[in-house]
C-alpha cells in the first residue's frame, strides 16, 4: 500500500482540477461569450495556466527545482478523482434509470 500525506494529496489535486476547471471556463467564454465575456473568459484562462503551471512545478520540480510532491501522492489522487466520477456516473444513471421508469 502506498503511503501519502492526505494535505499533499489535497493540495495537489485541488490545484490539478482548479487549473483544468478554469482553462475549460476560460476557453469556452472566449469561444461563446462577448465583449466584457470574453475578457473575463481571457483572464480565466490565464489564471488557469498560470495555476497549471505551479502545479506542474510542484510535481516536477523542473521550474524552480521544488519537487514537493511525489509521483506516488499524484497518482493516487488522479485514481481517487477518476474513481469518483465514475461513482458519480453510475450513481446519476441509476437515478435517471429510476425517474425515467416512474
Amino acid at each position: 500500500m502506498v503511503s501519502v500525506d492526505i494535505w499533499e494529496l489535497f493540495l495537489s489535486m485541488l490545484l490539478l482540477i482548479f487549473a483544468i476547471g478554469t482553462i475549460l471556463a476560460g476557453l469556452f467564454t472566449i469561444y461563446f461569450g462577448t465583449g466584457k465575456s470574453r475578457a473575463i473568459g481571457s483572464i480565466l484562462f490565464i489564471i488557469g495556466v498560470i495555476v497549471a503551471i505551479i502545479f506542474y512545478n510542484y510535481t516536477t520540480g523542473d521550474i524552480w527545482s521544488v519537487n514537493a510532491w511525489k509521483w506516488d501522492t499524484i497518482r493516487a489522487g488522479i485514481a481517487s478523482i477518476i474513481g469518483g466520477l465514475i461513482g458519480g456516473l453510475i450513481a446519476l444513471g441509476v437515478f435517471l434509470a429510476g425517474i425515467m421508469k416512474a
